[in-house]
Parts: C-alpha cells; sequence; structure tokens
C-alpha cells in the first residue's frame, strides 16, 4: 500500500494547463503576417481616426511600448472606437493563406495529455481563422481573446474627444507615471493575465505559457507562471 502510494505521487502530474500564444508562437514570423497587422493598423489610425500620417510611426511606438497593444493605447489617450470595426480592418484583410498547415505541431499537440488553451490579445475571429489554417483547431479546449477579457467599446457621444499628447509628454518627461489609464484588458498587463487565469479556472503554479514576446513572459512572472519562448517550444519537441 504504501508503495502504491509513493508511485502515485511519483506519476502526479507537475503541471495541468497549457495556455498558448497565437501570433507569432504557433505559427512563425517569417509567415509576415505581424508586418501585415502593423500596416493595417498605421492604415486604420490615418483614415478612421484621421490621424497625421507624419506622426503614426513615433504614436505608435509609444503606444505599443507603454501600453502592450497599440489599441490599448489609443483608447487610454482618447480615441473611441468600435472594437470590431478595429479588428475587421486590422485582421480581417490579412494574407491568411501565408499561415501553413503544421501537422508536425497537431501531432505534438494531440499527444500531450495535458489541458490546452489559447491566450492572445486578438479577436476571436483572428484566432479561429488562424488555427484553421494551422489545421490546430480541434487541438485546445478554448480561446481566451480580446472579447473575453473587454466588454463592447461604449458608443462615442457628440462631443470631440479630447486626445492626449502622448508625444509631447514624453518630449517634456521621460517618465510614464502620469500617463492616462486604458479601459482594454490585455497583455503584458498582470490584471490581464489574473483575468485569464480565473475564467479559465487555471492554477497559476500548475500551469505553463508560450509566448513569443519577452514583455509577455517578464510580466507574467508576477503570477508565478512558467513561461517559455517559441525557442524554447521548439527545444522540446525536438529532443
Amino acid at each position: 500500500m504504501e508503495f502504491e502510494d509513493r508511485c502515485h505521487k511519483v506519476q502526479e502530474p507537475k503541471f495541468d494547463c497549457l495556455l498558448f500564444d497565437l501570433d507569432d508562437t504557433l505559427y512563425p514570423l517569417s509567415s509576415g503576417i505581424a508586418g501585415h497587422v502593423k500596416k493595417n493598423i498605421e492604415d486604420y489610425m490615418v483614415e478612421k481616426l484621421g490621424i497625421d500620417e507624419s506622426k503614426i510611426e513615433n504614436l505608435g511606438n509609444l503606444l505599443y511600448k507603454n501600453y502592450g497593444t497599440t489599441m490599448a493605447g489609443l483608447r487610454a489617450i482618447g480615441y473611441s472606437f468600435d472594437y470590431d470595426e478595429y479588428h475587421a480592418f486590422v485582421h480581417g484583410r490579412l494574407p491568411y493563406d501565408n499561415i501553413k498547415p503544421d501537422p508536425v505541431l497537431k501531432h505534438i499537440l494531440k499527444n500531450l495529455r495535458i489541458r490546452k488553451l489559447i491566450f492572445t490579445n486578438g479577436d476571436k475571429v483572428h484566432a479561429v481563422r488562424a488555427l484553421k489554417r494551422l489545421g490546430l483547431e480541434d487541438c485546445f479546449e478554448g480561446i481566451i481573446c480580446f472579447e473575453t477579457l473587454n466588454p463592447p467599446c461604449p458608443p462615442q457621444g457628440d462631443q470631440e474627444p479630447e486626445i492626449f499628447d502622448i508625444a509631447g509628454h514624453f518630449a517634456r518627461s521621460s517618465t510614464a507615471d502620469e500617463l492616462p489609464k486604458t479601459p482594454v484588458l490585455c497583455k503584458p498587463n498582470v490584471d490581464a493575465m489574473e483575468e485569464a487565469l480565473r475564467i479559465a479556472n487555471v492554477n497559476p503554479h500548475k500551469a505553463i505559457f508560450f509566448d513569443d514576446s519577452v514583455r509577455n513572459i517578464l510580466a507574467e512572472k508576477a503570477e508565478d507562471v512558467l513561461y517559455a519562448d517559441r525557442v524554447a517550444i521548439e527545444t522540446s519537441v525536438t529532443a
């Protein structure tokens, strides 16, 4: 009896959930999707929000660096827009044919007898399309995405929004302490990870997260989740 108890303890899995980022993690950066996303975001800022094209590169960098995603930053500094429209513009025109089926990865995932979830900042339509292109749509228990963590954007009123001059702020000061808060919940915000873990009922001490973003990995260490980047994934599955 004592021997059986010892065996059960040895065989108890150390981890019970794997959380996978999607973009540039389950498919490679060489697909070019990231470049198209960046271009579409910049076009949206010019065409839909009326931002001067000459300011786009600097503004986009500041928003991404300080808020995790350009969308989160745009909402923080005062822009109001429909989230579905934004995602349709940014992701709806992507060349999904660039994402190729990955039967090797599918075989590996199917043979991992452990709970697996997608956790992405992208919207659900994009996540589903990308997973279908990869042939991985039946490899995950669920998808934690933008809509999971964020309610619909409230309609914009008649009054013109007051836009915070983030570029001017950093021209005067190097501190980010006084920046306006964003209503958007997304990685690498620790609150986003806490909410995702709560919704998925995941024990952070028994979960591994796979992500291509170093800042996501560093930020989420606060949740005691074990992280690995794409290189670690490839190393572990080819060993």
